[in-house]
């Protein structure tokens, strides 16, 4: 589902679209890129979610130097989410390494650090909807608003080499129409290739229900009878319509049993940034209605009783004030972050109730509470579950299956393949044969390291079938030294191959700058 990657060669270039995290257990083992990361030309980048753009300081780390192509709203968002990934890689090492110093174990390092993510930041190219970007003499690169999240795209490249022409779609996340604040998705007409995401390929959302209502409902119910609510959401996006509609909430008095006051608490320095952003791409990336809140003065992500918790004594402050309240916090699928404290102090309260308002992966803390879990683990102790957990409708940023396949449908004839990715394994097979029987496309979905031909169709390389054998969770702070270094290695040698026709002089004095630190290291010498 989640660790959208992928890489293409074209007309001398190698480049790689989005470059994410994975989130939740893995199903099969994921294939490492096939070339060294300081080869990669550039990067094109459909929307800031980690699962998309999060390993771009890993990128960087091993040695990528080439440009990063996003929206401005996409660059501004980066900003802040690789920061603040950086900050919870160092964390979990810092916390992983306490245990294991007290344990004698081995000690870990972060995925990445804030130094990776300061070093990849100034590579980000900003480019508008709809700008054709000339990204070389034979590949150009155009974003369409994929209407998913604040600056979200969908990116057709069109592709030239040895006088055959392609273009290639990326869907990125396509967005759930007719939801508050930005954009319906575009639809595109013209692809040779299209890959589509399928988080959603077998699902329907069902009659469009107001959201500000069914969470008013909670929100009552709750807060009259003592309790809190709590509400697990990414901090870009799902935060702001969740204050969207409880602005709404507010202002057209849809709670009776308590007063409109109620006191609303954002407790995530990510949210409070990410939220200043939204603020700073109204005329882009906005829907009419915002547009027209703003045009007559009002804020649509601001309200009376509004709250924000920026610093850890801030955060730890909620759960000592015993005034029933309503608690947005990150992560989304509670699996860092901190919710964590937030669940661990209102699971076992049978007044209190918890809101998910977004795709939980399988095997992660969100997806468990979800399913019925009784209890759970958090900060090594046993937490019963004891509140009132809610899934509510409405506000999902993915659009359905439905709507995948009028996205799809809107392809001309004749599109060569279309490729069915980031959805769950027992759902892209299937998606995958709705899409050839109502467009009569081919289509297919890949598994991990795949490779095709993109002139003639034909399938050049098979990926991993294997299926990992130890469930894991998303990229944690690991031993990743060594392929760091190795990747720091084939940098080298690519600096060197570029090195030809220099000064033999500063040819000398590189080779022995190169023997000297290889004199310092050899263990065997």
């Amino acid at each position: 589902m989640t660790g959208s990657c992928h890489y293409v060669e074209a007309a001398g270039k190698r480049f790689l679209v989005d470059c994410g995290m994975q989130q939740g257990p893995d199903i099969y083992e994921n294939q490492d890129l096939p070339v060294p990361a300081a080869d990669i030309d550039y990067c094109f980048i459909t929307h800031a979610h980690i699962d998309h753009s999060g390993l771009l300081p890993l990128l960087y780390a091993r040695g990528f130097r080439g440009q990063i192509f996003a929206t401005e709203a996409t660059c501004d968002l980066c900003d802040i989410m690789l920061r603040d990934s950086a900050h919870i890689q160092e964390s979990e090492a810092e916390w992983k390494n306490r245990k294991a110093r007290r344990a004698g174990g081995s000690e870990v390092v972060p995925v990445y650090t804030m130094q990776d993510v300061y070093g990849v930041l100034p590579l980000f190219v900003p480019v508008r909807y709809h700008e054709q970007i000339h990204v070389s003499d034979d590949i150009t690169a155009t974003f369409y608003d994929a209407g998913h999240l604040l600056g979200s795209a969908s990116i057709s490249i069109d592709l030239q080499e040895n006088g055959v022409s392609r273009t290639i779609v990326f869907s990125g996340d396509i967005g759930n129409p007719d939801r508050p604040l930005i954009k319906d998705p575009e639809l595109l007409t013209k692809a040779d290739y299209v890959l589509t995401e399928a988080t959603y390929g077998n699902r329907e959302h069902g009659p469009k229900r107001d959201f500000a209502k069914l969470l008013a409902s909670v929100i009552e119910d709750t807060l009259s009878g003592g309790g809190n609510v709590v509400i697990p959401a990414f901090s870009v996006g799902r935060t702001q319509e969740i204050l969207y509609s409880i602005r709404r909430i507010k202002e057209e008095g849809l709670v009776k049993k308590i007063d409109t006051g109620f006191q609303v608490v954002m407790d995530s320095p990510l949210a409070v940034e990410a939220t200043h952003v939204f603020s700073m791409n109204v005329a882009e990336c906005f829907d009419e209605e915002a547009l027209d809140l703003v045009g007559h003065g009002i804020n649509p992500i601001a309200f009376p009783g509004l709250k924000v918790a920026v610093t850890p004594d801030e955060s730890k402050a909620i759960n000592t004030d015993s005034t029933p309240k309503v608690i947005i916090s990150a992560s989304g699928m509670c699996e860092a972050g901190r919710i964590r404290h937030h669940l661990k102090h209102n699971l076992w309260r049978s007044d209190s109730a918890v809101i998910f308002v977004g795709y939980q992966v399988p095997g992660t803390l969100g997806f468990n509470l979800l399913n019925g879990a009784k209890e759970v683990k958090l900060f090594g102790e046993d937490v019963k579950v004891a509140c009132r957990i809610e899934n509510l409708p409405g506000i999902s940023g993915h659009a359905d299956h439905t709507e995948l396949l009028k996205w799809i449908e809107n392809f001309s004839s004749p599109v060569r393949k279309v490729f069915v990715v980031h959805g769950d394994d027992d759902v892209v097979d299937g998606y995958a044969k709705d899409i050839t029987e109502h467009t009569g496309f081919a289509a297919y979905a890949p598994y991990s390291g795949d490779a095709f031909d993109l002139i003639t169709g034909e399938q050049i390389e098979e990926g991993s079938r294997e299926a990992v054998r130890k469930s894991r969770g998303r990229i944690r702070a690991s031993s990743n030294v060594f392929a760091r270094l190795v990747a720091a290695g084939q940098r080298l040698v690519s600096v060197i191959e570029k090195c030809q026709g220099m000064a033999n002089k500063d040819l000398a004095k590189f080779a022995d700058q190169i023997n000297a630190l290889s004199d310092k290291w050899d263990i065997n010498k």
